[in-house]
């Protein structure tokens, strides 16, 4: 199971994930969202060892300009959370040489099939229509999403849905509300319990 971990700060938050193996660590760039921070705030990623994880910028509709500042931080991929096309997921690619994550908000069934539009991502993160709002995401479209680890799934997901999730072949999940003690700030301690968790579905899984 793959873990991205969103709404961070990157000061407060990011040692405890990288030392509980969090795949990807997110930063929001959203000035709607509670959980947004400045590219400024960025600067100290560079005083971390990522190790195997991921640095990840969360953006929406993101200009030239914004991408150009944030591949001077220490970031390895960017998520798309607006309407950029395939084209524009091609540009940011050669633009920034990062990682591309798209997000496609289900609503219905009809919308899981729109991937296929984004042939140029690295990955696809299914998610419900809310963005940051803790929605659940109806287990009988989560049966029939691809189940390959490079798409993601977010909604609702926690230490005490993991489990199920994971029974429906789902190997990359996405969270983050579900993770704090008040909206915006992350409580380690249940991110420790989420990880442990999931450390324990990796284990059986490998057997």
């Amino acid at each position: 199971m793959i873990i991205k971990c969103c709404g961070l700060n990157p000061s407060r938050d990011v040692q405890v994930c990288l030392d509980l193996k969090v795949n990807f660590l997110g930063f929001i760039f959203y000035e709607k969202s509670p959980r947004n921070i400045r590219i400024s705030d960025l600067d100290v990623l560079k005083n971390y060892n990522r190790k195997n994880s991921l640095f990840t910028a969360v953006t929406v509709n993101a200009s030239n300009d914004i991408i150009d500042q944030i591949i001077l931080k220490n970031i390895q991929c960017i998520q798309l959370h607006g309407s950029e096309t395939n084209e524009r997921i091609k540009e940011i690619k050669q633009r920034s040489k990062l990682k591309v994550i798209k997000t496609i908000q289900v609503k219905d069934e009809a919308d899981i099939g729109l991937y296929k539009k984004y042939s140029n991502a690295d990955y696809i993160l299914h998610d419900t229509p809310s963005m940051e709002g803790s929605i659940e995401f109806p287990t009988d479209l989560i049966h029939k999403l691809p189940k390959e680890e490079n798409f993601a799934l977010a909604g609702s997901i926690s230490e005490s849905t993991i489990d199920n999730i994971a029974k429906l072949g789902v190997k990359f999940c996405d969270l983050s509300s579900k993770l704090e003690a008040k909206l915006g700030i992350k409580d380690h301690k249940k991110i420790k319990k989420f990880m442990e968790k999931v450390k324990q579905i990796n284990e059986n899984t490998s057997l």
